[in-house]
């Protein structure tokens, strides 16, 4: 039972990831996801969520407009595109998986996320 994030890289600022993630021994679409990155020296900081059911979606102000969240429950996937990509991205990014439907002061909690996965690193040069 695990997540499995993937799709990180070496990308040029403006650029554009799209980021992965992917479980294996549960079902997706039973959980609210939120994707964290942390950067070097800097705590684990909430990015994007959408919650199972209704899809709903929140997202840090520092990346709204920029990024999406989206889930394809066929392929037990979620996804986090990534435009307009600058040197502040940098960062391992996570996805975390949660059975709560997650509020807007709750999406970005590390405590209620149960399940995590290893990680992918995103680097964005300038």
């Amino acid at each position: 039972v695990q997540l499995q994030a993937s799709g990180g890289g070496l990308v040029q600022a403006g650029g554009s990831l799209t980021l992965s993630c992917a479980a294996s021994g549960f079902t997706l679409d039973d959980y609210a996801i939120t994707w964290f990155r942390q950067a070097p020296g800097k705590e684990r900081e909430g990015v994007a969520c959408i919650n199972d059911g209704d899809g709903s979606t929140y997202y840090a102000d520092s990346v709204k407009g920029r990024f999406t969240i989206s889930r394809d429950n066929t392929k037990n996937l979620v996804y986090l595109r990534m435009n307009g990509l600058t040197p502040a991205d940098t960062a391992v990014y996570y996805c975390a998986a949660s059975a709560l439907r997650m509020t807007r002061v709750s999406w970005y909690r590390t405590e209620v996320f149960t399940r995590w996965g290893q990680g992918t690193l995103v680097t964005v040069s300038s």
